[in-house]
């Protein structure tokens, strides 16, 4: 057996470790895994950069800040496997809610209204909205970004992003130390049910297919030891499509409510992971299939696009200077390459390109794979948006003459 050590957040989107862990699929493909739980993100990142484990379940977007040396020391990491597609919600404090369009019943699914009402709202709150946001360097707080940016919202003038651990989000909404959040599950489902707040917008509604968080490991491990990290990533995708099945959700969501993993009601997880969210305490469930997507359509396919989208808006927020080199590092972040290698040959569809055109399907549309049984869901932006990875500069232009 391979021994191999891998840290997470308590989140419903650690569900494909967890369930690699406790159902024997790692121990089948010979690897002894061992699961580190963290409260906070820049620890996972710390234990991954000095070597206390090999892997990592990892935002994104701060596995390219780590590799750009954006706030830390540059080192090359390397993400094989994304652990899934969208799921992350913002939720407002029940006071801030109501300034919104008392007409709308479901906020979610209109992110265009949704976005005025909140820009409109903020002028008149009590104070200058402070929002909790998991990462400086996270999809949430990019899409967020993305999201406001679209209603004439400066994220860092009208209003205040504040970083706390996920766990930490339904506390400080309690004590009315921040008047929102956007996180992943099932802490927004926590939120609304101790009666705090409200559900106003899925990520899943504001770009179709969003890039999550990846499987992360140091670059220079990766290339050392690939045997391991194919074993490895088979172990992964069995437990995806296993975590995926709707007959496994009430399983999985017990699996996850365990204390030494989430230590939340199986029955808060199991709304994201069926896809059946209540907006707030009391009120009608909304379906939304695609809130969590855990295996289906490629969702743990590296596209390097999708990297390359991160990378946009890092130059569009000022977070890195445009330049060709950080650009083909990111570009390389995500290793399609591997992902192949591990999986040619199984059951999972590969694939036949690594980069695509992220916001250019709007039905479900069939693309070219290794078996020819790969359908892509519908990747559209809300706001009518097409990323073209091979014209980012042009993309970019397209936000400053808006």
């Amino acid at each position: 057996m391979i021994p191999v050590a891998a840290t997470f957040v308590p989140l419903t989107d650690s569900a494909i470790l967890i369930a690699a862990h406790r159902l024997g699929f790692a121990a089948e493909a010979g690897i002894d895994l061992t699961l580190m739980r963290e409260r906070s993100w820049a620890t996972v990142r710390d234990r991954l950069l000095y070597g206390q484990v090999q892997v990592a379940h990892l935002l994104a977007p701060l596995a390219l800040a780590v590799t750009l040396g954006i706030g830390h020391p540059a080192v090359a990491l390397a993400a094989p496997f994304k652990l899934g597609m969208n799921g992350n919600a913002l939720t407002l404090s029940s006071e801030l809610a109501a300034a919104l369009d008392p007409v709308a019943r479901n906020r979610v699914d209109d992110p265009v209204a949704t976005a005025h009402d909140l820009a409109a709202a903020i002028g008149l709150h009590r104070r200058k909205p402070i929002l909790g946001i998991v990462h400086r360097y996270s999809s949430h707080a990019l899409t967020l970004r993305y999201w406001l940016g679209f209603a004439g919202i400066d994220p860092d003038r009208d209003l205040q992003l504040r970083v706390l651990p996920p766990s930490a989000m339904v506390e400080a909404l309690a004590a009315g130390e921040i008047d929102g959040f956007i996180a992943g599950e099932p802490w927004s489902s926590v939120a609304v049910e101790e009666g705090l707040g409200e559900i106003v917008a899925f990520t899943s509604n504001i770009w179709g297919r969003s890039v999550e968080k990846v499987l992360a490991m140091r670059e220079d491990w990766a290339e050392a030891n690939p045997d391991t990290v194919d074993r490895l990533l088979r172990a992964l995708d069995r437990a995806a499509a296993w975590c995926e099945d709707p007959a496994n959700a009430a399983e999985l969501a017990a699996m996850l409510s365990d204390p030494e993993v989430i230590g939340e009601p199986a029955h808060l997880i199991e709304r994201a992971l069926a896809g059946r969210m209540a907006l707030s305490r009391g009120g009608e469930i909304v379906d939304s299939p695609d809130f969590l997507m855990l295996h289906r359509e490629a969702a743990n396919f590296p596209w390097r696009s999708q990297a390359l989208w991160i990378y946009s808006q890092f130059v569009r927020w000022k977070f890195v200077a445009p330049n060709p080199a950080a650009e083909a590092r990111a570009a390389r972040l995500f290793r399609s390459d591997i992902y192949r290698r591990a999986l040619a040959g199984g059951a999972t569809p590969l694939p036949g390109a690594s980069l695509k055109v992220e916001g250019a399907l709007a039905v479900p549309t069939g693309a070219g794979s290794d078996r020819g049984t790969l359908t892509l869901g519908p990747d559209r932006f809300f706001d009518g948006r097409i990323f073209d990875p091979v014209d980012i500069e042009a993309y970019l232009r397209s936000f400053k003459m808006a």
